[in-house]
């Protein structure tokens, strides 16, 4: 029997329009025995206000994976070394088209940056601070992930040309792409997947007993700790592979099309 129920958000529960199905909160209102994930590389505090209604009911697994909280508690975190951080930090600034985001407990932290890049930041920082010392706001905070923005969609092109190999900053660390425009940083023990765990041991629950929704490569782990997991129809191939079934895409409200056939 399913207990647990983890969905990531971008190119999964929302569509292109970063519009969440209109059933969804219902849904969820409806299945108070369920225990429900949103499962993001987002920040915890953007991800909070995401669906007001039942804000107390999710269990939110922030920054893919590095931050987990229920009701106000947090279960599971994984911060990044202050060296390491201070690193990237150096590495990433000569970088073309690249901006970069220290993703922390309390916030996050950005240079300030033009009118169209800050509306991106926003769409996933809802805390947000702007600073011309980032190394600053690193040693007053736990960084737990280093967000990359691309420009020009190059995510994947940039994680190949510099960040394929990060063991000469630390061997603990690497890199992921999370989207056309995204590269994340952090931990090697930081994602979906361990977060998963940690709520797993915390609730009593079984791999079995778990089902999650994803499409992209920071989906990855997550679905393979999961004994039921989807694929979206939109999904890359890594995904599909790794998943049980597929879904319906992103822009169909597969996911909730996979939950009343399941669950109603």
């Amino acid at each position: 029997m399913i207990k647990f129920i983890a969905t990531d958000l971008d190119g999964t529960l929302l569509n292109s329009r970063k519009e969440a199905p209109a059933d969804f909160v219902p849904w969820v209102q409806a299945h108070p025995d369920l225990f429900i994930a949103l499962a993001s590389g987002r920040q915890y505090y953007t991800l909070l206000k995401e669906f007001p209604p039942i804000a107390g009911r999710l269990i939110y697994i922030a920054e893919n994976g590095g931050l987990v909280i229920y009701k106000e508690e947090t279960l599971h975190i994984d911060s990044l070394k202050p060296d390491s951080v201070e690193k990237i930090i150096t590495y990433s600034s000569s970088i073309p088209n690249t901006t970069l985001i220290l993703c922390g407990e309390k916030s996050a932290y950005s240079r300030p940056v033009s009118k169209e890049i800050e509306y991106q930041e926003h769409l996933y920082y809802t805390r947000l601070s702007f600073t011309e010392d980032l190394y600053e706001a690193a040693r007053q905070d736990r960084i737990i992930k280093i967000a990359l923005y691309i420009e020009g969609r190059q995510a994947a092109r940039t994680a190949s040309q510099y960040f394929s190999d990060l063991t000469g900053i630390d061997p603990d660390i690497t890199s992921i792409v999370s989207g056309a425009e995204w590269i994340d940083i952090n931990n090697k023990s930081t994602n979906k997947g361990a977060a998963v765990r940690a709520i797993q041991k915390k609730m009593g629950l079984r791999p079995e007993e778990c089902m999650a929704f994803g499409d992209y490569m920071n989906d990855y782990e997550l679905l393979a700790n999961c004994g039921e997991s989807y694929a979206m129809a939109n999904a890359i191939a890594e995904i599909k592979a790794i998943a049980k079934h597929t879904a319906p895409s992103n822009e169909e409200a597969g996911v909730m099309q996979v939950l009343r056939e399941r669950f109603d």
